[in-house]
Parts: C-alpha cells; structure tokens; sequence
C-alpha cells in the first residue's frame, strides 16, 4: 500500500508523465516491481498511460479529491474565481497537513498571455510562505512564531517574497481555522501590497461567512 501511495505521489508531482523506467529510477525500485503497481493503479482507473506508455495521474483521482473538504472548496469557488479575475492573478485555497501547506483548489485568470501557475497539490513547511503563515495565523499564540504570523491577526492578511518560489510573492488571510486564502505574482511586478492584502483579506472573510 506505501508503495502504490508514493507511486500516485510521484506521478502527481511530476511535471510530466513518465515512463515506466523513469518512474523506477525516482522511487528507486525494480522495474518489475514498478510495473505490478502501476498496473494495478491503472486498473482502479487511479493511474492514465499514454499513446507513448507515459503514466501520469488518472481520472478517478478527480472524482475522489472532490470529497476533500468539501464545504470549504464549494465555499470557496466562487470566492477563488472572483478574486483571479478580479486581480489578475492566481488565486488558491490552503489548508494545513501536519506541517505542511497544501493546496487544494487553484484558478488563473483567463485572457493574460502569463501568469503565476501554482497547482493543486502543492505543499511547502507552514512556516514559510504567506499562505502557511496565514494558516498559522488562523490558530493560536505560540511562543517563538514569526513575528508575520502574530500582525496577520491583527491585520487579518500577511504576505512574503521569494520564501517558497523564488521571485514570487504571495499574500494570504486566514480563513478562521479552515484553511486560508492566497494569490501569487512575480515579486518584481508592481502592486499595492496594502490594498492587495486588504481584498484577500476581504475575500477571506466571504468564505468564512458562506461557511457560516
């Protein structure tokens, strides 16, 4: 069962498809043993090969993420497409795994020639990051946190650059103890960090309300 669960992680977090030897070589096992997992992944409709025998992510890896918080993504949705549009920028919902970040659901803006992609599933320490600090930000007082995490309760947002991708910057609000909302940009472009923090902050706190 671990095996199969880092099979689907390391497909998830590839870049690309990969075939069966390149999928051996990262989660460093025979390649017999690889295939025998992939095979079975593959028929729980869990695992996808391609024309050219790349495996990546299946489709019922969809159907069963739909059933992740739940409420909170369906309070969020709407919340995530206005503020992308809105901004211009990639807006996504987080929520805390142990100590780690996640990312559960993303939107782009549509119509822009670039912008900032960050996926569903991507993860980073909480302590680093906007979107973590906002999470943290969302719990309660622990001696020795970031100095960012004790204002963000005060100012109900907190943001970061280049602390999980460099020369990307971030702003979050917490979303009580749900989860938290964040946008990202390039940390050259021009922006009223102020006024940015204050319409995450905002839309934030829409999500919470439809939580109720």
């Amino acid at each position: 069962l671990d095996r199969g669960l880092a099979v689907l992680e390391e497909l998830a977090e590839a870049p690309r498809p990969l075939l069966l030897d390149e999928l051996a070589v990262r989660m460093g096992l025979h390649r017999s043993i690889v295939y025998r997992l992939v095979r079975t992944l593959e028929d729980r409709h869990l695992v996808e090969r391609d024309s050219a025998g790349r495996y990546g992510p299946g489709v019922r890896l969809a159907v069963l993420a739909r059933s992740v918080r739940t409420s909170l993504r369906l309070a969020a949705a709407p919340v995530l497409v206005e503020l992308a549009e809105m901004l211009g920028m990639t807006a996504f919902l987080v929520v805390r795994d142990g100590d780690e970040a996640v990312t559960i659901e993303s939107i782009e803006p549509r119509g822009l020639d670039a912008t900032v992609t960050y996926r569903p599933g991507s993860r980073h320490a909480v302590g680093r990051g906007a979107p973590g600090l906002a999470l943290l930000a969302g719990g309660s007082f622990t001696p020795g946190e970031r100095p960012e995490v004790t204002l963000a309760r005060t100012t109900g947002w907190t943001m970061t650059a280049s602390e999980v991708l460099p020369g990307i910057g971030s702003i979050a609000a917490p979303i009580g103890t749900a989860g938290a909302l964040a946008v990202v940009y390039l940390a050259a472009q021009s922006v009223a960090i102020s006024d940015l923090g204050e319409t995450v902050r905002r839309a934030a706190d829409t999500v919470s309300a439809r939580l109720g």
